[in-house]
This record gives structure tokens, C-alpha cells and sequence, in this order.
């Protein structure tokens, strides 16, 4: 039987590059993208693609429902991609602007995980795939709130694995660090929308990071495409002992490394110059 995998955030970056590539795969994939438009591009793409917005429980709730429905009740896989970033200092952090991002970024994925589970726990398979961050262990300025997000979810994450523990559903995490996405563009108009710039003591540094997320290609010398994170989601997906964390780019790597070995104070200072 052909397996099914349920991917949120296709409609660019990362979710965009797996739902194709599964879907070459053999895989049953149904995508999802917040916006119609989107919706509506994939499916002239040939895929299977519904409408889910991670921040709406209503939505999330009826594309939980719509996709069980499109592969018969056997959903194998659950891909929880779809993210954003919001930048800004946490002083200057408006509050509903936190809100905002853990409502995407953790409380949707977190319902639409509970959606799925009941499902899985029938059938006694599946796998559960969350993607996490670099900024999921390591903290940088000026990425408060994204890495607030992130590194809740690393905890609700590894506590799910837990509790799921011989039930025949895995659990993984894929820890991507710097790819070549439209993250930018979508942290830069977040950073417009809630963050008052000119009246910040951060303003000098604000103009960099804006100059920064408006660049069209990133400066990062370690910088990867979307597709390389493809091979980790399949193993994720296909092996009979998928690993709890994939770690895809050097600097995650690396990070993860020093995390481990170096005093926290000397960590800061190069997480300070990383930033």
C-alpha cells in the first residue's frame, strides 16, 4: 500500500522540496499551504493539496479531517513544517507579537499532531517528523521569539517521543541551520509589522538585520538548499530506527558541538558574533 505523509508549510522552501520529492518518491502526499493561491498552484503542479492554516484550530481541525479523508483513514506520516520568523529584540517584543509566533510555530503543530495521533495509535505505525532549527538549541539575538518557539518545541518534542515509546510511531527531529528558503522575506515583513524600529535602542542593529532579510541570497558561506533536507526526512521516514535529531548543515553541526563542550559564557561570545 502506498504510504501517505501529510506535510505542512509546501508552499515554499523546505515543505515545498519534500512534497516533490516524495511525491517522485512513490509517496501519497498531501500538502498543505495557508493560502488558496498556493493551494491552487501545487495542484496545477500535480499534487495533492489542501488548505490548512497552522494558526486557526478551525482550519487545522478541517485539513486534519480532509487529509484522513483523501488516504482512507492510513496516514503514515506527519511532516510539521510550516514556520515563521519573527525578529526583534525581546524588549522591544510586543507580547501578542509572541503570541503570534508560538500560535504558528508550536500550539498548531501541537494540534494538528493530537489531530493525527488517534489514527496512528489504531494502526499501531507511524511517524511523527518536526522541523526544528538550529535556533532550537542555540540561541542568537534578535531571533527571541523564534527561538523561543523552537526550543519549546525541542521540549514537547522529545517528551512526545517519550511517551510514544513502543507504540510503533518514531518520532525525529531535523535541525536544518541555514537554508536557502524565502524565510527572510517572510521574518522581514514580520519584523515591520510588530516591531516599532526608529524609537528602539536597537535601531542601529536593526538596520543591518533588515539589510540582512532583504538581500536576496544569503551571505551564509554555509548556506543549502531546501533539498538538503530531503535525505534526513526519508530516513525519518523509512528507517526501522530513525534517529531522534538529524543535524543537516555545518554550522548545526558545529553548534551542537560547542554547545556541549564550552563553558556558557564563551559560547555566548561566539553565539554574539554569529548573530
Amino acid at each position: 500500500m502506498t504510504k501517505a505523509v501529510l506535510i505542512t508549510g509546501c508552499s515554499t522552501g523546505i515543505g515545498y522540496a519534500a512534497a516533490k520529492a516524495l511525491h517522485e518518491q512513490g509517496y501519497f502526499v498531501i500538502a498543505s499551504c495557508r493560502k488558496k493561491s498556493d493551494v491552487e498552484r501545487l495542484r496545477q503542479e500535480g499534487l495533492t493539496c489542501i488548505q490548512l492554516d497552522l494558526s486557526d484550530t478551525k482550519s487545522i481541525k478541517k485539513g486534519a479531517k480532509l487529509a484522513l479523508a483523501l488516504c482512507h483513514g492510513r496516514l503514515y506520516g506527519l511532516f510539521n513544517n510550516g514556520a515563521y520568523g519573527q525578529p526583534g529584540a525581546v524588549e522591544d517584543l510586543p507580547t501578542e507579537a509572541l503570541r503570534a509566533q508560538f500560535e504558528t510555530n508550536l500550539f498548531g503543530w501541537h494540534e494538528l499532531v493530537r489531530q493525527i495521533l488517534p489514527v496512528m495509535r489504531h494502526h499501531n505505525e507511524g511517524r511523527i517528523i518536526q522541523n526544528s532549527s538550529v535556533l532550537g538549541f542555540a540561541a542568537m539575538r534578535y531571533r527571541g521569539a523564534y527561538n523561543a518557539s523552537k526550543f519549546a518545541l525541542e521540549g514537547l518534542t522529545d517528551t512526545l517521543r517519550l511517551e510514544l515509546h513502543q507504540t510503533g510511531i518514531h518520532v525525529s527531529l531535523i535541525e536544518p541551520g541555514p537554508i536557502d528558503t524565502q524565510f527572510r522575506a517572510n521574518a522581514k515583513e514580520a519584523f515591520l509589522k510588530w516591531i516599532d524600529i526608529p524609537s528602539s535602542v536597537h535601531h542601529k542593529e536593526y538596520d543591518k538585520q533588515l539589510s540582512r532579510l532583504a538581500a536576496s541570497d544569503s551571505n551564509n558561506q554555509f548556506v543549502l538548499p531546501a533539498s538538503a533536507c530531503i535525505t534526513p526526512l526519508l530516513h525519518a521516514l523509512e528507517s526501522p530506527r530513525p534517529k531522534l535529531r538529524y543535524r543537516v548543515t555545518t554550522p548545526t553541526k558545529v553548534f551542537w558541538v560547542l554547545k556541549r563542550l564550552l563553558p556558557s559564557k564563551l559560547l555566548d561570545s561566539i553565539l554574539r558574533k554569529a548573530a
